[in-house]
């Protein structure tokens, strides 16, 4: 039996889970398509799964430990056992894929965050279902909530077409980051054009 703080906590965590996950899918569905800026294919599909998978996860653990009389550490265990699942088979996909060494730095911390989140919640969940406890470990909780805010970070990355990493922003910030550099060649691109009319028309 769950205690009533945590399902309170579940049932905030669903419901943001479920208004992530609509989200998400609306603002793929009018964002535009600019893919130059967003590196290779296979790092697309593994960031759009990632992020799908992490709005899914908090919310798919939290309904199901939700319904009345189970042991929130079936759920856990569950999503634990298919996120590092597809984990190995991301970080697969990205080390064979033909992508450039920089691009595939960029996500291991993708990667590492996963495993933390995933083997959080895999651990928990067994500890949660092999002892009789009062209430579900803490871990369960945290892993859900940094789930959500993964998802937030990858969502990111998709809609506003740039690197959510740490090193990417803060390079962004000094002005070296790549959609810094696009846009300001883009904008020497426009300047020259505009110049080159002018002189033409004179």
């Amino acid at each position: 039996m769950i205690p009533g703080d945590y399902r309170d906590m579940l049932a905030a965590i669903a419901g943001s889970a479920g208004a992530l996950t609509g989200l998400l899918f609306v603002a793929l569905s009018v964002a535009p398509r600019r893919e130059r800026d967003l590196g290779p294919r296979v790092i697309r599909q593994v960031r759009a799964a990632a992020a799908l998978l992490a709005f899914s996860n908090a919310l798919g653990v939290s309904l199901f430990s939700l319904v009345p009389g189970t042991n929130v550490g079936y759920p856990s265990v569950a999503f634990g056992v298919v996120g590092i699942a597809f984990t190995a088979a991301a970080m697969r996909s990205i080390l064979t894929s033909p992508a450039a060494a920089n691009h595939k730095r960029r996500q291991l911390s993708l990667i590492t965050l996963l495993l933390l989140i995933f083997g959080t919640e895999l651990i928990a969940g067994i500890v949660a279902i092999a002892g009789p406890i009062s209430k579900p470990p803490d871990a369960i909780g945290y892993a859900l909530a940094a789930s959500l805010i993964l998802g937030i970070g990858r969502a990111w990355e998709l809609v506003g077409d740039i690197d959510t990493g740490l090193m990417s922003s803060i390079m962004a910030l000094a002005g070296h980051g790549p959609a810094v550099q696009s846009e300001d060649s883009a904008a020497a691109g426009n300047e020259a054009v505009t110049e080159s009319d002018v002189s033409h028309d004179s």
